[in-house]
């Protein structure tokens, strides 16, 4: 692997890492022989890590290859960040369709995860949106279409890049009428509040933050957020600002993390309110703070988040009884309505409700997160991959029953497991 670094990286969660070498090719053209592919490692588990093996890094192929303004097609290459689109684009009336938590996610991993959004109730998943991908296999480009390449085009899409390396993606980006998002937030009391206000809503994107240490009568209490896209100068950004060192253990103690959420839910007046915001802010909050996740300190965090139908909402009220009860939440915990959108056979969404919750990393919060998995599997969801660094193989194929078929797929593309990363190999997928 020419030009290749022996290092070390790792996940989001920086939890789990991995070393071998690491080659940053600037066109794909550079790519010699087979060996998976990451973008900003923005996963939060192993799921971007080949420990002792070689790995290709995509950020440096970042350029927009084509852009039709009047039709708002666009073709660029794997390591463009959707933070760079969503900047570049709405002053020209366009914006991805589909957006992430992180403005760090790259093209290329927004098709791996077929990642989804605030407005996944109305729009789907990104892939939904995507038209064409090409992928490097054995050496050679090879440009394959949703209607043309059906299988192979699910296998892809929330795939895991285990199809090929994904080097380029032509996607249909939405109109953007204006460069702020109007958002309305308003507190909700409890649970089953949060549930109707997230049925209700006809909001075109639509968040609630949870309180995850409300108990009892507030249980499932937290701020509701309501947004469109909106007309008018985009409010002035500061610079952001970079966490320089890990936190101590003790930052993120229960009672620590019971004032914030109460003082965090209590930011907006009992009446709610209307506010503007810059796109960026609203669709990547965290992104403003670098290197947040060393905000948990040197043992790293984990996060659970699972989907559940809509019929099965009250296991997730049972989760959040359980991580209240726990005391280890942080005050990161978000609740979304899904619609059925999904584009791959390992895509994530399902109709029903997403809940995400971050841990600190410690043995009871595994022990807690396998009891979650436990309710999940329950009521008939599935945890996300993207995020996932704990599961056994036998548990997510049962929550993935399109798991043959993706797996057939693979072994077309890459017989060899080549492209195998650290998730493939603890979660056995590359065997039914």
């Amino acid at each position: 692997m020419e030009g290749a670094r022996r290092i070390t990286y790792s996940g989001w969660g920086r939890i789990h890492s991995a070393t071998g070498p690491v080659a940053r090719p600037f066109a794909a053209t550079a790519i010699a022989g087979t060996a998976p592919a990451f973008g900003n490692r923005r996963s939060y588990g192993d799921a971007p890590l080949n420990d002792g093996g070689s790995a290709w890094d995509m950020t440096a192929q970042n350029r927009i290859l084509d852009f039709d303004r009047s039709t708002g097609v666009l073709t660029a290459e794997a390591g463009v960040t959707l933070g760079a689109l969503a900047r570049i684009l709405p002053p020209r009336g366009w914006l991805p369709p589909i957006l992430p938590g992180t403005g760090f996610a790259t093209l290329g991993g927004a098709v791996a995860m077929d990642v989804h959004g605030k407005n996944h109730h109305e729009s789907g998943s990104f892939c939904q949106h995507v038209t064409a991908l090409t992928l490097l296999q054995n050496g050679k480009p090879r440009r394959i279409t949703p209607g043309r390449d059906k299988q192979l085009w699910a296998a892809t899409c929330g795939g895991l890049g285990q199809t090929g390396v994904i080097i380029q993606a032509t996607i249909q980006l939405k109109p953007c009428p204006g460069e702020v998002m109007v958002v309305t937030e308003r507190r909700v009391e409890d649970w089953a509040e949060h549930i109707a206000h997230l049925d209700a809503s006809d909001a075109a994107y639509c968040v609630g933050w949870i309180d995850a240490t409300a108990r009892d009568g507030t249980l499932g209490r937290g701020i509701l957020e309501e947004a469109e896209i909106g007309r008018g100068l985009p409010p002035s950004r500061p610079a952001p600002r970079r966490v320089p060192l890990d936190a101590p253990h003790w930052a993120l103690a229960a009672p620590i993390v019971r004032a914030f959420n109460s003082l965090y839910y209590r930011r907006v007046p009992a009446a709610g309110r209307t506010v503007v915001r810059a796109l960026e802010d609203f669709f990547f909050p965290l992104d403003k703070i670098h290197d947040w996740n060393r905000l948990y300190g040197k043992r790293g965090f984990h996060q659970f988040q699972c989907v559940v139908p809509l019929d099965k909402a009250d296991a997730l009220r049972d989760m959040l009884a359980e991580i209240a009860e726990s005391g280890l939440a942080s005050p990161l915990a978000v609740l979304k309505r899904m619609g059925p959108g999904r584009a791959g056979y390992l895509s994530f969404p399902m109709q029903g409700y997403t809940l995400a919750v971050d841990f600190p990393d410690s043995a009871a919060a595994r022990d807690l997160i396998a009891r979650l998995e436990d309710l999940t599997v329950a009521a008939g969801g599935r945890i996300y991959l993207a995020k996932d660094g704990l599961a056994s193989g036998a548990r997510v194929k049962a929550m993935y029953p399109e798991h043959p078929h993706w797996l057939s797929e693979v072994l077309k593309a890459d017989p060899d497991g080549a492209l195998a990363t650290d998730m493939v190999r603890r979660l056995d997928l590359r065997r039914t």
